[in-house]
């Protein structure tokens, strides 16, 4: 155990999980590649669980922090932000919602932790459906709309949660249905909830659930709840946390994939946005966002530096077609991972689109989880130079392969060899 791991244990809680037997400290980074303290040099697939969206030190992003942490770091939102009104016209422009509203915070659970105030003081209610085997976060009202009982880490709650079906495809009592017909179970499910229950005031979802293990319904599935939500007044908050600007590249936000429903009436973004930087945040129709009857202000959200972060990112993002990257890319990547895993008797299903990748690993012969082999194989990928990440529902037996939106068709390549030969040495 190195000194730094040994003084992690004395100062920190208990439930803080660390990834490896032996942790690693990453000391830099660069592209797609970042190195740990011993020197050693990793493709990073996982980018800081999706957060690294463009490219380790960026020169665009590392010039406009430094650029403004010269000028100003920190204002509040009692002053006129000039970076902060500017990322909110860009971001509010792109989420499809019209007459939006966009207000900042520092993290996806904070963004969703509002996303729910308002959406239950606008319905006067505190009634949420939640989708099973779901992840919002790690506050008290984010845990409380989470069903994934890995990350769940208290059953009380602020309130009232129902969890409908369709959040996994290929488990659960509607798996062996057509697309077809899984979307009409679901919504049989949903509007027999809704019998049994009055004054709903949101449902929140993720399009594609990340920590669950990138499941994610057929397309046209909340589109289908949409028109079940409408008839009772209900409000759709979409989680983009993980899913937003182009990460699974056929489209910019995941809730496109149901878009004959139109947009969400609350869309929560964060993670990728800053590349790093701490910015999440809430867009929400001017009704909907307007409905607070009292004051509010965010001490650190909009901050002057992490909003010409968010400014440089997005900038560098849709000028060099990430999201057409990412789709490009991406696509070979889950068809090497395909042909890999079909190889394996332990891989059960390779998902996901754009790039946001699951391998769903099981005990061979078996439909049985196996977060042992899961385990073992990110010990593997990380001897081989590949760093991925694990989730699931079924007790983190998913490997996570989310590299940042630049990765070339070269680094896919090699990351998909190392990854093939870490699940052949270690299940």
């Amino acid at each position: 155990m190195t000194g730094l791991h040994e003084r992690h244990l004395a100062v920190s809680p208990e439930w803080l999980a660390l990834y490896y037997r032996h942790p690693l400290e990453l000391t830099h980074g660069e592209g797609r590649h970042v190195w740990d303290a011993d020197g050693n040099r990793y493709l990073d697939f996982f980018g800081g669980i999706l957060t690294t969206m463009t490219a380790h030190a960026l020169p665009e992003v590392t010039k406009a922090v430094s650029e403004q942490a010269g000028r100003l770091v920190h204002s509040s939102t009692l002053y006129l932000n000039r970076p902060m009104v500017e990322l909110a016209e860009r971001v509010g422009a792109l989420s499809g919602i019209p007459d939006a509203r966009v207000f900042f915070t520092t993290s996806g659970t904070e963004a969703n932790d509002t996303a729910l105030l308002l959406a239950t003081a606008h319905r006067g209610s505190n009634q949420i459906l939640a989708m099973r085997n779901s992840y919002h976060g790690r506050s008290f009202s984010a845990v409380s709309v989470t069903g994934n009982r890995s990350w769940s880490t208290t059953s009380l709650s602020p309130l009232q949660t129902l969890y409908v079906h369709g959040g996994v495809r290929t488990r659960g009592p509607y798996a062996e249905l057509s697309d077809e017909r899984f979307i009409e179970a679901c919504v049989a499910d949903l509007e027999d909830l809704l019998g049994h229950t009055r004054g709903v005031a949101a449902l929140i979802a993720e399009p594609v659930q990340g920590v669950g293990g990138f499941t994610a319904p057929p397309d046209g599935l909340y589109a289908a709840f949409r028109e079940v939500l409408d008839r009772h007044g209900i409000l759709w908050i979409s989680d983009e946390v993980q899913t937003g600007w182009g990460r699974t590249g056929d489209h910019f936000w995941g809730w496109q994939a149901h878009a004959s429903s139109g947009p969400p009436d609350i869309l929560t973004f964060a993670k990728g946005i800053g590349n790093g930087m701490s910015i999440g945040g809430v867009v929400a129709r001017a009704d909907v966002m307007n409905c607070l009857d009292a004051n509010s202000i965010s001490t650190f959200g909009g901050s002057p530096v992490t909003m010409a972060a968010g400014l440089a990112n997005l900038s560098y993002l849709l000028e060099h077609d990430l999201q057409g990257n990412a789709r490009r890319v991406g696509g070979l990547l889950i068809e090497r991972l395909r042909a890999v895993g079909a190889s394996s008797p332990a891989v059960r299903e390779v998902r996901g689109r754009g790039l946001m990748i699951g391998i769903e690993l099981v005990k061979p012969g078996t439909d049985e989880a196996d977060p042992e082999a899961a385990a073992a194989v990110l010990e593997a990928a990380r001897a081989g130079g590949l760093l991925i990440g694990k989730g699931g529902g079924h007790n983190t037996s998913v490997l996570r392969i989310a590299p940042p939106l630049s990765l070339t068709v070269a680094e896919a390549e090699e990351g998909a060899e190392i990854l093939g030969e870490a699940l052949h040495a270690a299940t």
